[in-house]
């Protein structure tokens, strides 16, 4: 069992590590600033149902007065869904929200850091952040957190808003391997496509367990970034976001927004621009991300006695 004076487990999350269940990290800065309400709490319900349904633990990842907390009650959920203020908590963050006993969302290189440290190796989410297009130098703490946790991260790709080449550069120079569930290509969010590569295809749960043994085994402790493409009758054609992306990004420079205010506005300006449909993808991608994440934690748990991770 972890012992950490900021750190406090649901009694669900508990038992799960106690006897070795398969477990699924969940951030939570997409309840607080990733979607609208009452959308935000449907989803964080459906997120934590599709993965029980699947054979899983649930582990939503939250700071809740100042406590760094793995696994919510509902009436907790429903708390961090009404918030008014809260904080975004990436690595950063995280010792002004202790200290200040604030609330907040956990960003991806957040969740990372809090799963780790409980020893959770499977996490879920929807986008990871990326380099902004905006500025090469505007680069998200989540490209860092996978270059240095050993985890296995399952996405729909990168938010489709970012320099998606550059990303994967940047993947490719810190020795992230960027694994496309039967897939070559690298998906783009709301779209299945890119046109950009994977540096590996994977078809099926075992075998991204597998894949991650070995990578794990040879003194590797970077992530393994699981692309899951969004389900087809979802997904929304790159040729129909481009437009959109492009109009949001303008305003953006244009208003003066930059930092962590930048991809909640680009998602926000986006989905006004799409009449909705970037929404329904964004939760359509999320629950997909679940399943998958889901089942690839049972692999691990049944091939947990063989590692040394």
């Amino acid at each position: 069992m972890i012992k950490h004076p900021h750190i406090q487990l649901s009694t669900e999350v508990a038992r799960a590590i106690n006897i070795g269940l398969p477990l699924v990290a969940l951030e939570s800065t997409v309840i607080t600033h990733g979607l609208p309400k009452p959308q935000n709490l449907e989803l964080a319900r459906n997120m934590e149902k599709q993965i029980r349904d699947n054979g899983a633990t649930p582990a939503t990842i939250a700071l809740l007065d100042g406590k760094i907390r793995l696994g919510l009650s509902d009436a907790e959920l429903i708390r961090l869904s009404e918030l008014d203020t809260s904080l975004k908590v990436s690595h950063r963050d995280f010792a002004t929200a202790i200290t200040k006993k604030q609330n907040g969302g956990t960003t991806v290189a957040g969740t990372m850091l809090a799963a780790n440290m409980a020893g959770i190796k499977v996490f879920a989410t929807g986008g990871i952040g990326g380099v902004h297009k905006e500025s090469a130098f505007d680069i998200s703490t989540d490209l860092h957190a996978l270059s240095e946790t050993p985890m296995i991260v399952v996405c729909a790709g990168a938010k489709s808003i970012l320099d998606l080449p550059a990303t994967l550069e940047y993947f490719e120079t810190m020795g992230v391997s960027v694994v496309g569930y039967q897939t070559d290509e690298f998906p783009a969010f709301y779209s299945r496509e890119s046109g950009l590569n994977v540096s590996v295809r994977l078809d099926s749960p075992k075998d991204i367990a597998e894949f991650a043994k070995v990578h794990w085994s040879l003194g590797l402790r970077s992530a393994i970034l699981v692309t899951n493409p969004i389900p087809q009758a979802e997904s929304i054609p790159a040729s129909k976001m481009e437009p959109m992306i492009a109009k949001a990004s303008k305003e953006a420079v244009e208003q003066g927004i930059h930092g962590q205010a930048l991809t909640p506005f680009l998602l926000n300006r986006i989905n006004e621009l799409s009449k909705g449909k970037s929404l329904k993808a964004n939760l359509a991608l999320l629950l997909n991300n679940a399943c998958l994440a889901a089942e690839i934690a049972k692999e691990m748990t049944v091939r947990k006695k063989e590692w040394a991770i």
